[in-house]
């Protein structure tokens, strides 16, 4: 028999009051019983977010609401600034692109952070952008970018910041009204701990301001035609019925654990313990100065093949862990600690590639990895 973790940064763990949620008899969307449930979980995710504003659930992948982002507050022709520190960032571009945006890059070493200098900079050299686009959690290189910093410059100005908090929201603090967030995202199979599918957004006054005046084409993702339908308790097409029940068993979950406070503290409690056991096992991480809470990337040590340590770990331990993303492929495996996420699979995970690793002839002392992050770990029994 063997044992399955799923321990890569999405799709998460589905915690079993969620799945038992999502397995129950269908229901039909238009109906008051799924209504009830809808609004239920539309209040949830605005706690979530941060926001007084309606949060919209779209029926897509996280890549979905980024997209709706983008043609539901611009036009074409608009400038747009994007930081691009991953793989991520570089999708930033790519849906820009797309939709005929002049996009100027603000490039970011992969596994660090924009600062908030950075951004000043192209902001004063383009001074007719219209919105700044980036990620706060840079899921292929575990990085997080100071969005309150970038915040700072785009609050109180013309200038739209629209954020990517796929593996943000829920993770780490940074409610959205207060930060000064115009757009923010997220999907479903990260710190939500549902399956794909599910997509979250929601937009500051400034940015339903912008919206008024965007010229971009849209029919599916007209978040106009979904905040209209929010008011009734309904979507504006057929929803995600399964993953919205799930959603509210999963925003019933988190009240159990103490709200999102505690949340947050245990992510990075988790996020803490991972990366002092993967430097006592004498690994190396990706991003050194600023982590991300939701996941830890480590360089594969020297003589050892990425994509065969991950086969590895995946399909004769049991243990599944993400690769490297673009130019980081075959070189980094990631470790995620996020959403469904508690102790001891930080244990299973640090232990799990001591073990794969010296499969493949690295020299290490077994134990150093999972005993430094018990110490701290011990602090989740703290109350």
């Amino acid at each position: 028999m063997l044992k399955k973790y799923l321990l890569a940064p999405g799709p998460t763990a589905v915690p079993h009051e969620a799945l038992l949620a999502m397995a129950a008899p269908m229901i039909h969307h238009r109906t008051p019983q799924f209504s009830e449930i809808f609004r239920q979980a539309a209040e949830g995710s605005r706690k979530m977010f941060g926001t007084e504003q309606p949060v919209l659930m779209l029926s897509s992948s996280g890549t979905g609401a980024m997209e709706a982002a983008i043609t539901n507050t611009l036009s074409p022709g608009d400038t747009v600034l994007v930081v691009n520190g991953g793989k991520f960032g570089e999708r930033w571009m790519e849906i820009a692109r797309t939709y005929g945006l002049g996009v100027v890059e603000v490039p970011v070493e992969w596994g660090y952070a924009v600062t908030q200098e950075q951004v000043a900079d192209a902001l004063k050299a383009n001074p007719g952008a219209r919105a700044v686009l980036m990620q706060h959690s840079e899921t292929s290189t575990t990085a997080i970018h100071p969005v309150e910093k970038v915040a700072e410059l785009t609050r109180n100005t013309d200038v739209l910041l629209i954020v990517d908090g796929i593996t943000s929201v829920g993770v780490v603090d940074c409610p959205m009204d207060a930060t000064g967030i115009d757009v923010l995202v997220t999907g479903s199979q990260k710190a939500m701990m549902l399956p794909p599918g599910l997509a979250l957004i929601a937009l500051s006054e400034k940015a339903w301001a912008a919206s008024k005046a965007s010229k971009l084409p849209r029919y599916y993702f007209d978040l106009a035609k979904e905040r209209k339908n929010l008011a009734d308790n309904t979507t504006a097409y057929t929803p995600a019925v399964t993953l919205i029940l799930g959603l509210k068993a999963v925003y019933d979950l988190i009240d159990g654990e103490g709200g999102w406070p505690e949340v947050y503290r245990r992510h990075q409690v988790l996020a803490e313990a991972t990366r002092r056991g993967v430097e006592a096992a004498g690994l190396k991480l990706l991003a050194p100065t600023a982590p991300s809470p939701a996941t830890t990337g480590v360089w594969v040590p020297e003589g050892v093949d990425g994509g065969k340590l991950t086969k590895h770990l995946r399909d004769t331990m049991g243990v599944t862990v993400a690769g490297g993303q673009g130019k980081l492929k075959g070189k980094i495996f990631r470790l995620a600690h996020i959403g469904y996420a508690d102790t001891f699979d930080v244990i299973v995970g640090l232990a799990a590639v001591e073990m794969a690793l010296r499969h493949f002839g690295v020299d290490l002392a077994f134990g150093r990895g999972p005993a430094a992050a018990q110490e701290v770990l011990l602090q989740m029994y703290k109350k």
